[in-house]
């Protein structure tokens, strides 16, 4: 099964680096399920989905994917697709259901036999530490917006470095803080559903402190995992040269108040500027601890900026079910412009995928070329890249499954595998297929 023109040859493992990694990837709060068993606390997912309005069709995580139930036969999905390794998060609230405090045997168990079940089919393990899920008990403190959220991030950091650090290939501090900040705390799409820029500016500090705590408690671990964090990081491309200036702004805001305190151990100095009294308290020796050295960077894309002041969308745009512009190219023209930018460690993608309005026909079968030609194109744009000299180890498709997608709860589909939500039945998309033909060939 290929979408690819005749005259442009099908991908194969062989047009990549040896020992490039394909992997596929999910998180916690939106496949498992399970969210009132085994100790496992609330977090502010929970709540969200309580408050009316809030998720587009009304839906929760309390069942999602009923992965927590069905771990091993969801493990055999994975082997069964021929992928290198999984990506994962941890749920904070299982490990410690009020935030603090000792850990939740339970919710350990569970994770370890994930990850020894990845170890028994010669799948790598890539954890993540936070995505999302924050103990509802911190929010009541203020979530990250109190900074001491930073030091108990770190104490958590460590206690699943000691149980699995050993066990996995890498693991990552914090998946999109730009999600977990601005889209939470100022935009207010996503938990705690604030709308209030020097909360959420003060909250991007405290991830980005507690990404650089939790490093040197896993650090003093001495792991044999690779150590690093997870950014989503898009370009911005004025519609004309009039929409330059604005065009930065977008750039600044969304990728180099991230990639600047990381890698360069400062915020930029026109957006902080820009931001007026709404920039957050930074402390003595905060900078030295966020741009902690770090083994890996991961680079979620799905799509561009597009800055007009006009309003205007470009000519002959390709948009996803999210509304989303399909532009390849901006996954090679951002990898190019980091590796010029910053001294980056290799990198991995992350996340990268689209979501389509799948239906199953008569057969039972999911025909999904969109997605196919989604992946093929931006793993094309992965190679040009790679080419330019970028050093990008892996490539992790968003998502191994359909799940809860956030605000949108279930009525976006972005799995490579087709859940029917009522059965739980899983059943491989021609995508899927298509991946599992490229990770095999």
């Amino acid at each position: 099964m290929t979408l690819t023109s005749p005259d442009i040859k099908p991908l194969t493992r062989q047009n990549f680096p040896p020992n490039f990694v394909f992997g596929v990837a999910t998180s916690a709060f939106q496949i498992e399920g399970a969210t009132h068993e085994d100790g496992r606390g609330d977090s502010i997912w929970d709540t969200f989905c309580r408050e009316p309005g809030r998720i587009r069709d009304g839906t929760n995580g309390d069942v999602a994917c009923e992965h927590y139930h069905r771990l091993e036969q969801d493990l055999d999905l994975i082997q069964s697709l021929g992928v290198d390794a999984y990506r994962f998060s941890v749920a904070w609230p299982r490990i410690q259901p009020s935030g603090t405090g000792a850990a939740n045997e339970a919710g350990l168990a569970f994770y370890e036999r994930l990850v020894d079940g990845l170890s028994q089919r010669g799948i790598a393990a890539h954890l993540t530490l936070y995505h999302w899920d924050l103990p509802q008990a911190l929010q009541d403190q203020g979530g990250w917006t109190n900074r001491q959220t930073a030091h108990h991030f770190a104490e958590y950091a460590r206690i699943i470095g000691e149980r699995l650090g050993h066990k996995v290939r890498s693991i990552a501090t914090l998946n999109e803080p730009w999600c977990a900040s601005i889209l939470s705390y100022e935009i207010g799409e996503h938990a705690p559903g604030w709308h209030d820029r020097p909360a959420a500016l003060s909250a991007a500090h405290h991830l980005l402190l507690g990404h650089g705590l939790a490093m040197q408690e896993l650090r003093a671990l001495k792991l044999s995992a690779d150590l690093g964090t997870v950014l989503n990081l898009g370009p911005a491309y004025p519609a004309t040269p009039a929409d330059g200036a604005a065009a930065a702004v977008a750039d600044g805001r969304f990728n180099r108040w991230f990639l600047d305190p990381v890698f360069r151990g400062e915020y930029p100095r026109d957006i902080w500027d820009g931001y007026g009294t709404d920039v957050p308290v930074v402390e003595a020796g905060d900078f030295e601890i966020i741009r902690a050295p770090l083994d890996f960077l991961g680079v979620n894309y799905y799509t561009r900026s597009y800055i007009s002041a006009s309003g205007e969308q470009p000519a002959g745009a390709v948009t996803t079910d999210m509304g989303w512009e399909v532009f390849p190219q901006g996954l090679s023209d951002l990898l190019i412009r980091l590796h010029a930018d910053y001294t980056l460690p290799p990198i991995f993608i992350t996340e990268n995928g689209a979501a389509y309005p799948d239906t199953q026909n008569a057969e039972g079968d999911i025909h999904d070329p969109e997605r196919v030609k989604y992946l093929e194109s931006h793993l094309r744009a992965v190679l040009a890249a790679g080419e330019a000299g970028v050093d990008v180890r892996g490539y992790f498709g968003w998502s191994l499954m359909d799940n809860f997608e956030w605000a949108y709860g279930y009525s976006k589909r972005f799995g490579l595998v087709y859940v029917d939500y009522e059965t739980q039945e899983r059943t491989l998309k021609d995508s899927a297929r298509w991946y599992q033909a490229l990770a095999k060939s």
